[in-house]
């Protein structure tokens, strides 16, 4: 070997040493901050934390391996969730995942930094989490419960089943279905149905006792329709 040649390879030892000892380093062990809004002992939670932990897996996500899941479970007690978002917040951890409208409210009050996922909250825009599914415009993004938009198409539906549909009665569940998450696809259904110029009104029913009485006193009205939400 020439000796321009030896000094050539043994100049460019020392980086490839180099990029070999950076590939024989272990990957920096990544952290998730979880804030939940049920208690452990529900099944629920041993349900969602399987689907978590098996999902991250299937991506080569393997927890105390390369990925540290550090939980919060609650009751949905907003002192509590704020106390936990605070603690998460201070572990450094590279996202925080919240479950529920009153964990991700804890969470964005705690960190504009940290990036926060959320899941299982009803109306993010309207509420002001974020400005858009598309473009959240903060450091929070996530996954809705419901797409209220969609209320405009039984409106739609309706009229198309009855063209002369003056009014539209909106029978629900207060109870079962949620007074908040009820009101706003009402909302939406108002805001449809008015541009149309047909008035709608809601028709709140608890018991099933109450629902025959509700639907005698709908058919009495002149070119009516039903919207039933569940």
């Amino acid at each position: 070997m020439r000796r321009r040649e030896f000094i050539t390879i043994l100049g460019g030892a020392p980086a490839a040493w180099s990029l070999a000892a950076r590939a024989q380093q272990p990957a920096r062990m990544r952290r998730i901050g979880l804030l939940m809004v049920i208690p452990e002992s529900d099944p629920q939670a041993r349900e969602d934390r399987h689907a978590l932990e098996s999902g991250l897996h299937a991506l080569g996500w393997i927890v105390k391996r390369n990925i540290d899941l550090e939980y919060r479970w609650t009751d949905g007690d907003e002192t509590l969730l704020r106390k936990y978002a605070a603690e998460l917040v201070d572990t450094s951890p590279d996202v925080v995942m919240t479950e529920g409208t009153a964990a991700l409210a804890a969470a964005l009050s705690t960190t504009k930094s940290v990036p926060i996922i959320f899941a299982s909250v009803s109306d993010p825009v309207g509420q002001g989490f974020i400005t858009s599914l598309a473009q959240p415009g903060a450091n929070a993004t996530g996954f809705t419960l419901f797409e209220f938009s969609m209320a405009t198409k039984w409106v739609e539906i309706l009229r198309e089943l009855a063209p002369t549909v003056k009014h539209i009665g909106f029978l629900f569940n207060p109870v079962s279905s949620g007074r908040d998450v009820a009101n706003l696809f009402f909302r939406s259904v108002k805001s449809a149905a008015e541009a149309s110029k047909i008035d709608v009104y809601p028709i709140p029913v608890e018991k099933e006792a109450g629902i025959g009485p509700s639907l005698t006193v709908q058919a009495q009205q002149l070119d009516s329709g039903l919207v039933v939400h569940q």
